[in-house]
């Protein structure tokens, strides 16, 4: 060991590939993790019964499309009047990033056009003042609810209840005054949502007077229950009554889609496996890239202590306990480098997620023992032929070596 630390920068060069391949399996897997961790805590915070329809939309050559504009107002209405048997209620929706200010303080936030019933139907509560009514919908009224984390950035500590604050509208629609009436609660995120850098407005406020258009985006539909039969029953409902009111003839592909929440949650598993295979095979790569220069230096380590195997040798050494030797050290070598890869995997997940304010990860203690297990596997196996070369030494020809 001691040829190793003479010098550090060789052995840390050649184990470069160990460190970059270990590092990009924590920091991916913490992603990945902290990810699920999140969805499947917002998605529960939710009730597992929701519904979503939205505009039948998929990708071709890389580009959206579909009909975009083929849910309208009435539609989430139609819903929440007509299919009381399996649903409860339904809420439309619309949402997409905006500037928000308050006198000479600004941050970004996601606007959301909903109804009275978000807070029901989100299990999102008001913590300060009040949220908007059905009159407040039906009058377009200008009001706004804020998520805790505008409220901190535009008023800090001071009362945010009864202030205005500025939007600005998409298109020529210009600046926008909406006045402040309530708080939500701090939620965290739902799926990739970060719920608390919402505001809330009233869906035709939103559609009228923010975004100028006459569709809406999404309906969530709350299913009886969470029970399958009553999911499927709530899906088959929705297609019906859509289906009829969208005049879509039989035998003709929907406008629109209808998804239960935990198809999403099974797309989202589908989704990390795949990445988990490609980041896997990319760490691979590395590891055989890294073993590839463990062996290297190994085998310079055993041309400049010749000699000391062939003292050993005389002295009473076995080839078996030479072979062990330089295996161990080769082992020991891979798993210091996979030890400073999940250092660096962990700081890479801890700086994206400062940077990014989206991604919330997660390390757990399975995921570096995994790596650190596949570091000392690379060790091993990279250290087998310099560790049979040294064994085979003919004692002899190794003390006359100079």
């Amino acid at each position: 060991m001691r040829s190793l630390w003479i010098h550090p920068l060789r052995s840390i060069l050649a184990t470069l590939g160990v460190i970059i391949g270990v590092a990009a399996v924590v920091a991916a897997m913490a992603i990945l993790e902290g990810m699920s961790a999140r969805m499947a805590t917002g998605f529960e915070s939710m009730g597992s019964n929701k519904l979503y329809v939205m505009p039948e939309v998929e990708r071709r050559n890389r580009r959206a499309v579909g009909n975009f504009d083929s849910l309208e107002l009435d539609d989430a209405y139609a819903i929440e009047r007509n299919c009381q048997d399996t649903i409860s209620r339904a809420m439309p929706q619309i949402n997409n990033s905006v500037t928000v200010k308050f006198r000479s303080k600004s941050t970004n936030a996601s606007i959301l056009g909903a109804t009275e019933a978000y807070p029901l139907i989100n299990n999102h509560n008001v913590v300060e003042g009040e949220f908007f009514s059905r009159a407040n919908v039906q009058g377009k009224a200008s009001v706004v609810v804020l998520g805790s984390k505008v409220k901190e950035e535009l008023f800090g500590g001071r009362p945010a209840i009864e202030e205005k604050i500025k939007i600005s509208g998409l298109g020529a629609l210009g600046t926008r005054t909406l006045t402040v009436i309530g708080v939500m609660e701090e939620k965290g995120n739902v799926g990739f949502t970060d719920v608390d850098r919402q505001i809330i407005i009233p869906i035709t406020t939103a559609m009228e007077k923010v975004y100028g258009v006459k569709y809406i985006q999404t309906i969530i539909a709350e299913a009886r229950s969470a029970s399958d039969a009553d999911i499927e029953a709530g899906k088959s409902d929705i297609k019906k009554l859509l289906r009829m009111r969208h005049k879509i003839r039989a035998g003709h592909q929907d406008d629109f889609q209808v998804q239960a929440q935990k198809e999403f949650v099974q797309q989202f598993g589908q989704f990390q496996k795949i990445i988990g295979v490609v980041l896997g095979s990319i760490a691979g790569i590395s590891l055989v890239v890294g073993g590839i220069g463990i062996m290297n230096i190994m085998l310079v380590a055993v041309t400049e202590r010749t000699r000391e195997i062939g003292v050993r040798m005389a002295m009473g050494a076995q080839r078996l306990d030479v072979m062990q030797q330089f295996l161990v050290e080769a082992s020991f070598v891979s798993f210091l480098g996979g030890a400073l890869g999940v250092a660096m995997g962990w700081g890479m997940a801890n700086t994206i997620e400062k940077l990014t304010r989206v991604f919330e990860t997660l390390t757990t203690p399975w995921s570096i023992a995994a790596a650190l297990a596949m570091a000392t596997f690379t060790g091993i196996v990279s250290g087998i032929y310099p560790a049979w070369k040294a064994s085979r030494l003919d004692p002899v020809e190794a003390l006359r070596y100079e």
